[in-house]
């Protein structure tokens, strides 16, 4: 059994990021989206929160995935997951530079478990995460860069920091 681990923090989860969802389906038997907690990046949403909205936005796919939160080192879950390889998205240059130094420490640390890149469709190649915030915080609209309900999550989360 082909089982992918697509990794990411998904704070809060993008077209971009379903995009990349939709195509990994493809090529594994069953897909584990691996929630990082992640507290340092200090997320605008808690990781259970982070894990039911993408257990609701994958609804969609009809396909093998599981969501699950995870704090350990990537490799380590991988290995706990079962994993076969390691589904990465690519959007610009810098993700690549980024992700090629991420993918050698990997290969070194478990040479069994294999990364996959799929660039991320020209439309979505825009939107990050970090992005969709900064802008919903100044009041812009989100609604072309995540599901209508991810924008509502996000724009209830901003709301209290933009009043006052």
């Amino acid at each position: 059994m082909r089982i992918g681990l697509y990794p990411g923090t998904f704070d809060p989860i993008t077209n971009g990021h379903l995009d990349i969802i939709g195509r990994a389906i493809k090529l594994v038997d069953k897909l584990v989206i691996g929630v990082a907690q992640n507290d340092a990046k200090g997320p605008l949403f808690t990781t259970a929160e982070r894990v039911e909205m993408l257990k609701v936005e994958v609804e969609r796919f009809n396909a093998d995935i599981e969501v699950r939160p995870f704090s350990s080192l990537l490799m380590h879950f991988a290995e706990e997951v079962g994993a076969n390889v390691i589904v990465r998205g690519l959007r610009a240059v810098a993700d690549f530079e980024y992700e090629f130094q991420m993918t050698a420490m990997n290969q070194r640390l478990n040479s069994q478990i294999e990364t996959v890149f799929l660039m991320a469709d020209p439309r979505h190649q825009a939107i990050a995460s970090r992005l969709v915030k900064e802008i919903a915080r100044l009041d812009g609209d989100i609604n072309s860069f995540v599901s209508p309900a991810v924008a509502d999550q996000v724009r209830a989360k901003v709301k209290p920091q933009t009043a006052g």
